[in-house]
Parts: structure tokens; C-alpha cells; sequence
């Protein structure tokens, strides 16, 4: 593996405990207090030269036991992200400025990530509401869904988080990195849901039967529409439908798809690509038409125009 290739793994291993680390809801010590005859739980951290106790809830031998476990995966977390910087350093790797144009659509992507992540989840079929999802996002759980669709919204805010970072941002959107994402938003359904499918998939509704990808073909294809010299949008879409028709993993293609052509369109600092809740039945309709033989360009014009959100 080349000096490059190392940083690039490298750096994506950084960003993926970064957004593992912004899923954990806790940041601290677990501490218990007694008051009253009462047990309740408070984490204790400390912020410059002060210690802080947040109120977390009533004790719970459950709580007390999820707040250990939180603190040792922290830990664990932060001494990756530590090691991995001082390999960077001997391998000569200096972070470098992004472009303003790049930054700024860093932080538009961020501001409306509770919506696309939403709005991904309408599309998968995910029993949810905006505010459901919200909670699920700032706290990890919600009542009234199931653990399955509970999984399916954690996962795509780890992807996004994944991508959204400084590092991330700045690599190659090619095969590997898909690969990445994949994993991220299959995680808890499939032991390596960021490997190849091997195996005969069917797509309902449609007649289309995707053949067995192969590898080094589906490399090749994701770097020649990631060169294709035409508007960033276009490609992005291209890359999106490609993912999407080819079938590359055994399940998460739409989602994985989605997410890998919004790291190519947000690294060109153009905006973001998210099917709307609104737009999502015309989506499908056009999506079958296009598995089923017809030209991608129907389906392309129609995503640029709903699901482009440039800024």
C-alpha cells in the first residue's frame, strides 16, 4: 500500500470514530448521588479547569452500566484518534485549509442533516415522523418505533457524520469509500454489509435482475463517472443511479448510494442531493421505469430539479 493510500485509510478510520464518538450521547464520568434516601445518576466531566456534573437520570443499575460503557468506548475512541494523528505526522500528512466555497457547504449540509436524514428514511420505507426522527438523532432512541427503524436512522446520522467531516471530505469518492459508507449504514443487519454482494437479489416491482457485481468492474465504473468531466450535479446523479441499478451490496443501495454522491457533490461545494418526502413516490415510479430499460435521462432531469439543493 502506497504512502497515499495509507493516509486515506487512515483518515477515514479517524473520521469514522469522530462520528461514532457523536453518536454517544454522554461525554463523561458516571457518578452516583445520593439525596433523600434516592440514588440518581450525573456524568462528571471536566472542561478546561473545571469539573461539571450533568443530570442524567433516576439510578438504574441498566443506566449506571450503559454510562460505563459509554466512558470506556470514549476513551477507546479518543486513544484511536490519537494514534492515528501520530501516524499522519510520520507519514508527513499536514491537514490543509478547504476551500471557502467547500466549507460553506459543509456547514449548509450539516444545518439541514435532520431533514435529509428524514427524508432518506421516508425512502427506505421507515415508519417515522420529523420529530420522532429528531429525537432519535439528539438522544439515539424514541418510543413508538421499532428497534429495526431505530437502527436504520442511527446508522444513516453515522454515515452522514462520516462524510461530513474535514478529512473525509477532501478524499477520493471511489469504490473503497463506498464501500465505507455501505458498512456504516448496513451496520447491526449484516456482519459486512461494505462487502460485494455475492448472491442473486430480485427488486420488487420492476423486471430488472441486477447480475452479480464484479469488483474490479464496479471500480472501474465509479472512477470513470467520478472523472467525467461535466457538471459536478450530473456526475453526482450518475454515481447515485449507477450504485443504485448495479445493486453492489446485499442490501442499503439506495442509501448508500445517496450518501456516496452527496460526498462527491458537497467535495465540488454544490449543494446536496435528498429525494424530498414530497417527491419520493415519483422517485420510485421513475427509478423502476429506468431498472426496467429506460434512459437515464427522465430520471436524472427529475432529481436535478427536485432533490438538487444548491445554496
Amino acid at each position: 500500500m502506497t504512502d497515499i493510500s495509507k493516509i486515506q485509510s487512515m483518515l477515514q478510520q479517524k473520521a469514522d470514530c469522530q462520528a461514532r464518538i457523536n453518536l454517544i450521547p454522554y461525554d463523561g464520568t458516571p457518578e452516583v448521588k445520593e439525596r433523600d434516601g434516592k440514588k440518581y445518576l450525573y456524568i462528571r466531566k471536566r472542561i478546561g479547569s473545571r469539573l461539571s456534573s450533568t443530570y442524567v437520570d433516576i439510578y438504574s443499575d441498566t443506566l449506571y452500566q450503559l454510562l460505563l460503557r459509554n466512558a470506556k468506548e470514549l476513551k477507546a475512541l479518543r486513544k484511536t484518534i490519537r494514534d492515528i494523528d501520530k501516524q499522519l505526522a510520520a507519514l508527513g500528512y499536514q491537514e490543509s485549509e478547504l476551500l471557502p466555497r467547500v466549507q460553506q457547504n459543509l456547514d449548509f449540509a450539516r444545518i439541514n442533516m435532520k431533514a435529509n436524514i428524514y427524508d432518506q428514511a421516508i425512502l427506505e420505507g421507515v415508519a417515522t415522523t420529523f420529530p420522532q426522527t429528531e429525537d432519535i438523532i439528539d438522544n439515539g432512541k424514541v418510543s413508538g418505533m421499532t428497534a429495526t427503524d431505530v437502527q436504520k436512522i442511527l446508522n444513516l446520522k453515522h454515515a452522514w457524520e462520516f462524510i461530513l467531516d474535514k478529512d473525509v471530505i477532501q478524499s477520493e469518492s471511489n469504490y473503497y469509500l463506498l464501500c465505507h459508507i455501505a458498512k456504516l449504514v448496513n451496520e447491526g443487519f449484516f456482519h459486512d454489509g461494505g462487502r460485494i454482494r455475492s448472491v442473486p437479489v430480485t427488486i420488487g416491482g420492476c423486471h430488472y435482475l441486477p447480475p452479480i457485481p464484479l469488483e474490479n468492474v464496479v471500480k472501474d465504473d465509479i472512477q470513470i463517472i467520478s472523472q467525467l468531466q461535466e457538471e459536478p450535479v450530473n456526475v453526482a446523479i450518475k454515481l447515485c443511479l449507477y450504485c443504485m441499478k448495479t445493486q453492489i451490496f446485499p442490501d442499503g443501495n439506495k442509501r448508500a448510494a445517496v450518501i456516496f454522491a452527496n460526498h462527491y457533490l458537497i467535495a465540488h461545494g454544490e449543494g446536496f442531493l435528498v429525494i424530498p418526502e414530497a417527491n419520493v413516490s415519483e422517485f420510485k415510479k421513475l427509478l423502476v421505469e429506468y431498472y426496467d430499460g429506460a434512459e437515464m435521462t427522465t430520471i436524472s432531469e427529475f432529481m436535478k430539479q427536485y432533490c438538487w439543493k444548491n445554496f
